[in-house]
């Protein structure tokens, strides 16, 4: 049981400031807004009705205007930051704007980050925990190595408990972009079984729930995976899909075929294959995922 935010009534200060709310962000949200006062950081003046329907503060301010967030430092004890990185570089300029941000109100007690495991590079589709060194083979996921040390490091200077949550593919049938059956019903090929790669999930809700107990329970400066009980290969996760739905199996190609057929960032994720344990996950967060695999989402919802 997580303890209940302070209530309104008594609160100076908002219990909770969202950096980054968009899809993840918002189901958080959802899961607190009765509960405690939550400001939500946004750059876009379209989006402050949503947001204040939806039950959050919202606060005008761009990652990439450090002028514009000089108020956040002293706004929240606990920050839940689901902010990307720019499209491109290997640094993440708006995790240093953010943190400059908090560091001058000296409030932030709790930090949670939402990174990706794309941080481990190709393993080879070992099994991995969290001891694996990363080792980025793409400039986005150095951008989130860059994050990771910033906060570890603010961490550390602070005294405040830092905790990077690192994620896979995020998937969810009511999520733009995110429904597994929008990729069979589109048909994209996928690699053949001999060339595929191993892939990791979480689905949205899980993901949600996740980032709420990190924030009250995760210990000082950890890394944590937040990942399904997914173990297989790419096209073999989608062929389940579609006998699940009755939609026809998806396409194969070989490798040499992809590597024209797909974009470079498409290439870059079928080139990496890993095995992501969560082991600390369900220790440490006590999270007992509510669809620790694809067809326990699909069984609940029609297709």
């Amino acid at each position: 049981m997580l303890p209940a935010c302070t209530p309104l009534r008594r609160a100076r200060r908002a219990s909770l400031l969202i950096v980054g709310c968009g899809d993840v962000g918002t189901r958080v949200l959802g899961l607190l807004a009765q509960r405690c006062r939550v400001v939500v950081l946004t750059s876009s003046v379209a989006r402050v009705p949503a947001l204040r329907a939806a039950g959050a503060v919202p606060l005008i301010g761009d990652l990439d205007d450090p002028a514009t967030l000089g108020r956040l430092g002293a706004l929240a004890g606990r920050v839940l930051h689901l902010a990307p990185p720019p499209a491109a570089g290997v640094r993440d300029p708006r995790t240093a704007h953010l943190l400059h941000a908090l560091s001058r109100g000296g409030t932030t007690r709790t930090l949670v980050y939402g990174s990706t495991t794309g941080v481990y590079g190709d393993c080879g589709g070992a099994r991995i925990d969290e001891t694996r060194a990363v080792a980025p083979a793409s400039a986005r996921a150095r951008r989130r190595v860059d994050a990771e040390a910033q906060l570890r490091f603010f961490g550390r200077m602070s005294g405040s408990t830092c905790t990077v949550l690192r994620i896979p593919g995020i998937y969810a049938l009511d999520r733009a972009g995110g429904d597994p059956r929008e990729r069979v019903r589109n048909g994209r090929a996928v690699l053949a079984h001999e060339d595929d790669v191993f892939t990791n999930h979480i689905h949205a809700d899980d993901l949600a729930r996740a980032c709420l107990r990190a924030l009250f329970l995760a210990r000082p400066q950890r890394v944590i995976n937040v990942c399904d009980d997914s173990d297989e290969r790419v096209g073999d996760y989608y062929d389940r899909v579609a006998d699940l739905c009755g939609l026809p199996r998806l396409p194969r190609m070989s490798r040499a075929q992809a590597r024209e057929h797909f974009s470079p960032m498409q290439w870059s994720f079928m080139s990496e294959s890993r095995r992501i344990g969560h082991a600390r996950m369900s220790a440490e967060l006590r999270l007992e995922l509510r669809y620790p695999t694809v067809e326990t989402a699909l069984a609940r919802t029609s297709p």
